[in-house]
């Protein structure tokens, strides 16, 4: 098995969303079709897929807005868990955010999710304890922002 690294490519759509749906990234109020164009818009090229022969079986979905890297959206098939798939996205989305001048990445775990936790723990990722919050602007799924008081 030979597993390449490449940027996304429209034709991956279909298996990047139904990767994450088996990795159980995909939430109601998230369109994963609209991340996608809304990210082929800003940095594209730090949207990364694992590809085995023509088949996607792992995803990184990366960006750097000045002050820190981030990831999202990291997945690996569950055929091809535990070849370090995870690890060569990680490795590929940090040396290109490096590349750009990038001096700290960071990311967001679910606290239910030890699996991911444990995985970037063994990367050197270090827990922060911090209060992390956020408001939609752009309704996706169901619901809507609360209304300004």
């Amino acid at each position: 098995m030979t597993v390449e690294i490449r940027a996304f490519a429209a034709a991956d759509e279909d298996a990047v969303v139904a990767l994450w749906e088996e990795a159980g990234l995909t939430r109601p109020w998230n369109d994963p079709r609209a991340d996608i164009r809304r990210k082929l818009i800003v940095q594209p090229e730090l949207f990364l897929v694992a590809v085995d022969r023509d088949a996607v079986v792992g995803s990184v979905m990366a960006g750097y807005d000045g002050h820190r890297g981030w990831l999202y959206y990291l997945a690996a098939a569950e055929s091809h868990r535990g070849q370090g798939i995870g690890r060569r996205l990680v490795a590929e989305a940090e040396r290109l955010l490096e590349a750009m001048g990038c001096p700290k990445v960071q990311l967001m775990v679910r606290p239910d999710n030890a699996g991911a936790r444990g995985f970037y723990d063994a990367l050197g990722y270090e827990p922060f304890e911090i209060w992390a919050t956020g408001r939609r602007l752009i309704v996706d799924g169901p619901g809507g922002p609360p209304a300004l008081a």
